[in-house]
C-alpha cells in the first residue's frame, strides 16, 4: 500500500484538497494503485487544536509518507498568535529538507483567451521554475525594531550545488533549456549562486544554460514567456516570479506545486492562498489541488503515465466548459471535481474500447 499524508489545513484548503483526493481515489481503484490516506491537523487548525502549527503527530505521520499532499494554511484568524500557520509550514520544509520547490505554469492550448495577457504572447508557454526553498533570505536572521529591521540573506555553495542540480535534471526531461536568474549586480549572494551555476552547468553540457537578473526575467515572464523553459533561482525570487508566472495560464488558482528533498516524501500543494472569505462556500477552485495530484503521482510516486492520466482529464474539463468563478465560470468546487473524474472515466472508457478493438483485430487476423 501506498501512504499519502493529508493536510487539509485552512480556509479552502480542505475543499479543494478533499476534491483532489477524490480523484486519486477514483485513479486508484481504477488502475489498483494502492493509495490510502491519512488526515492530519496542520496549520491554523493545528494551532486550535493543539497549539501549535505543525504537532509533533502530524511530523512524524509526514516522516513516515510516500507523499505529503497539502491543501493551504493561514487567515487572519490567526494574525496575532505567537506562532502563525505559516510558521509550521516553514518549519514542515527544513524538518523534511524541502529545499526544491517546482512550480509550473502553462497556457492550455484553446484556452489562451483566459489569460491577461494578448493570446499571441501566451501561446504555447510551458515553463516549469525550480525555486531554492529552505535558504535565503526567508530563513536568515532577522533584526526588528521600530526604527530598523533587517533580514540577512545568505546562500552556501552546497545549497547552491544541490538545487541546479534538480534544475539541470528537469531540463533535460524537458527541452534541455535552463535560465539561471539573480541580482548578481547588486548582490553577493548571487554572484556566488550565478558562480557555481555554472560550474554545475559544465556536468550538463547537453542544456543550455544562461543567466537573467531577476527584475528583466520578471518583465520577459509577461512580454516573451516563450523563451523559457525552465528557471531555477533563490528562495523569494522564485516566489514572487512563480505567482507572477500564474497569468500565463489565467489563474493562480491553476496551479499546483512540488517541493522534493534529496531523499524523503515530497510534499504537493496549489500554491493559492487559503481564502478565508471563500470558505465553505464551494465555490474555490480545486484544479490546483488537482494539479498537484498530478504531480504526486509523476515526480512522488513515480507514477508518470498515472500523472498524464489525470492532467489531461483536468485540462478536458476546463476545456469543455467547466469553469469556477476565478475563469469567468459558475462551476461549484464539488462539480469541477466531479467533472474531472467524469473525464478520467470517459478516458478509461476509450481506452478499454481501444484494447478491445485491439484485442478484436488479432482475433481476427488469427
Amino acid at each position: 500500500m501506498t501512504r499519502i499524508i493529508v493536510l487539509p489545513g485552512d480556509g479552502i484548503g480542505p475543499e479543494v484538497a478533499g476534491e483532489a483526493v477524490r480523484c486519486l481515489t477514483a485513479l486508484s481503484a481504477q488502475c489498483d494503485l494502492g493509495l490510502t490516506f491519512e488526515s492530519h491537523d496542520f496549520g491554523g487548525i493545528a494551532i486550535d487544536r493543539h497549539g501549535t502549527p505543525l504537532p509533533a503527530a502530524t511530523l512524524e505521520a509526514c516522516r513516515g509518507a510516500d507523499a505529503i499532499l497539502l491543501g493551504a494554511v493561514g487567515g487572519p484568524a490567526w494574525d496575532a498568535c505567537a506562532e502563525r500557520p505559516e510558521k509550521g509550514l516553514l518549519q514542515l520544509r527544513a524538518e523534511l529538507g524541502l529545499f526544491a520547490n517546482l512550480r509550473p505554469g502553462k497556457t492550455m492550448s484553446g484556452l489562451e483567451h483566459l489569460s491577461p495577457l494578448k493570446n499571441k504572447i501566451v501561446a504555447g508557454s510551458d515553463i516549469m521554475v525550480v525555486r531554492e526553498l529552505t535558504g535565503g533570505i526567508y530563513f536568515g536572521e532577522k533584526i526588528e525594531g521600530g526604527e530598523t529591521a533587517s533580514d540577512l540573506c545568505i546562500y552556501s555553495r552546497a545549497e547552491v550545488e544541490r538545487i541546479a542540480h534538480v534544475a539541470f535534471g528537469l531540463a533535460r526531461r524537458r527541452q534541455r533549456r535552463l535560465t539561471s536568474v539573480d541580482k548578481a549586480n547588486v548582490l553577493a549572494s548571487s554572484r556566488l549562486w550565478r558562480a557555481v551555476v555554472v560550474e554545475i552547468g559544465a556536468q550538463y553540457p547537453d542544456v543550455a544554460l544562461d543567466h537573467m537578473y531577476v527584475d528583466a526575467a520578471a518583465m520577459a515572464l509577461v512580454t516573451n514567456p516563450r523563451r523559457f523553459d525552465v528557471i531555477v533561482t533563490e528562495n523569494m525570487f522564485g516566489d514572487i516570479l512563480s505567482d507572477e508566472m500564474s497569468v500565463l495560464g489565467g489563474s493562480i488558482g491553476l496551479l499546483g506545486s512540488a517541493s522534493q528533498s534529496s531523499d524523503g516524501p515530497a510534499l504537493f500543494e496549489p500554491i493559492h492562498g487559503s481564502a478565508p472569505d471563500l470558505a465553505g462556500l464551494d465555490i474555490a477552485s480545486p484544479a490546483g489541488a488537482i494539479a498537484s495530484a498530478a504531480m504526486l503521482l509523476d515526480l512522488g510516486l513515480g507514477l508518470t503515465d498515472m500523472g498524464a492520466l489525470l492532467n489531461a482529464a483536468l485540462e478536458a474539463a476546463i476545456a469543455a466548459g467547466c469553469r469556477t468563478a476565478d475563469l469567468g465560470g459558475s462551476a461549484r468546487c464539488s462539480e469541477f471535481g466531479a467533472r474531472v473524474r467524469e473525464e478520467l472515466d470517459a478516458q478509461f472508457a476509450a481506452r478499454d474500447a481501444h484494447l478491445a478493438l485491439i484485442a478484436m483485430n488479432r482475433g481476427c487476423c488469427g
